[in-house]
């Protein structure tokens, strides 16, 4: 068998499913914020069409006609999804740790390419320390090294940099459509992992769709 040299995890989805936390985590931040707001399930599973925390709370309050603080406000729920994650322990997503294993015994690279912020990075890898540890990565990305976050491609180029891989030697799992866009602009085969509240959505440009992960995903 032939396997891809390394594995790219992208977004935070693609390796836990903390959709309805965040959600909770916006709505409990508005409220401490002092704002009316609230997304139910369905407001942000629409919301998701574009990624970014803050640049999302801005533009819902231009939709609103409120005038807030939206760097504040994203802090705010930074600091509560973290919290959370803190005194929890998830589980990471179906066939993430077995494939993980897989790759290490192959001697495949892994890479956690998110562009979120450190904080986020921190404390996800700290609520996922009993099924995964960070040293099981050859390169984990930031919001902080790069100018531009996904869909720009900036993150995965230089993931392939430190990586020292090319395009072709590597495989992405994402989990939205954007994210999707950021592996491809960098030309690397995509292969989507939706979560809960992207399961309906078509991605465009996926090398395939899955629901559970195995060793086909890092096979030529």
């Amino acid at each position: 068998m032939k396997y891809y040299k390394a594995l790219l995890f992208g977004s935070i989805g693609s390796i836990v499913e903390t959709s309805e936390i965040q959600r909770k985590s916006f709505n409990k931040a508005f409220k401490k914020y002092g704002l009316d707001w609230y997304w139910t399930k369905r407001e942000y599973q629409r919301l998701l069409s574009k990624s970014g925390g803050k640049d999302r709370i801005t533009r819902y309050a231009k939709k609103k006609n409120d005038t807030i603080d939206s760097g504040y406000l994203r802090n705010l729920k930074t600091k509560i999804f973290n919290n959370y994650l803190k005194k929890n322990h998830l589980k990471l997503r179906p066939g993430v740790k077995n494939l993980i294993s897989l790759c290490k015994k192959e001697k495949i690279k892994i890479a956690f390419v998110s562009s979120t912020s450190l904080n986020n990075i921190n404390a996800i890898l700290y609520c996922l320390r009993k099924s995964i540890n960070k040293r099981n990565f050859n390169f984990i990305g930031n919001a902080k090294l790069v100018k531009k976050l996904k869909p720009n491609p900036d993150i995965y180029l230089l993931a392939l940099k430190k990586l020292k891989l090319k395009a072709n030697d590597c495989v992405a799992i994402e989990d939205s459509q954007e994210s999707l866009n950021s592996a491809r602009r960098a030309k690397i085969k995509c292969i989507i992992f939706p979560g809960k509240f992207h399961s309906s959505k078509k991605f465009i440009g996926a090398y395939k769709k899955v629901y559970q992960l195995n060793k086909n995903i890092i096979l030529r």
